[in-house]
C-alpha cells in the first residue's frame, strides 16, 4: 500500500511541475492518457532515484560536501532529465526541455511530494 501511495504522490507532484514549470511538458491527449503517463513517469522516476541516484551521489560526494549539499539539487535535476529521456525512449508523452526546467521541476516535485506525503501520513513527517 505504501508503494502505491508514493507512486500516486510522485505522479501528483509531477503533474504540479508540469503545470508550473515551462519546459516540463506532458503531451498526452486525454485525461486517461495523462494519468497513465504520469503514473509510469512516477514509476520511472522512483526507479531512477532508487538505483542510479545513490551511485551518482556517491561518486560526487566531494562536490556535495564542498557545496554543503547544494549539489544534490543538481543531481535531482539530472535524475529528472534521465527520467525524461527514459520516458521518451518508451514513447511516453513526457519531456523536459533542458537543465533549468529540470532543476525547477525537481525542486517542485520534491516540495510537493514532501507536503503530500506529510498530509497522507502525518506519522512519517
Amino acid at each position: 500500500m505504501e508503494f502505491i501511495t508514493r507512486l500516486v504522490v510522485t505522479a501528483a507532484a509531477t503533474a504540479v511541475a508540469v503545470w508550473l514549470v515551462p519546459g516540463v511538458e506532458l503531451t498526452a491527449v486525454d485525461t486517461a492518457d495523462k494519468v497513465i503517463t504520469l503514473l509510469v513517469v512516477a514509476l520511472i522516476f522512483g526507479l531512477v532515484n532508487a538505483f542510479i541516484r545513490p551511485v551518482v551521489t556517491f561518486f560526487s560526494g566531494c562536490l556535495v560536501l564542498i557545496t554543503f549539499g547544494l549539489f544534490l539539487l543538481v543531481i535531482n535535476a539530472l535524475m529528472l532529465e534521465l527520467t525524461s529521456w527514459a520516458a521518451g525512449t518508451l514513447g511516453l508523452g513526457f519531456h523536459v526541455e533542458g537543465f533549468w526546467p529540470a532543476f525547477w521541476g525537481s525542486v517542485i516535485i520534491s516540495i510537493v511530494g514532501a507536503a503530500l506525503g506529510a498530509l497522507l501520513d502525518p506519522d512519517r513527517a
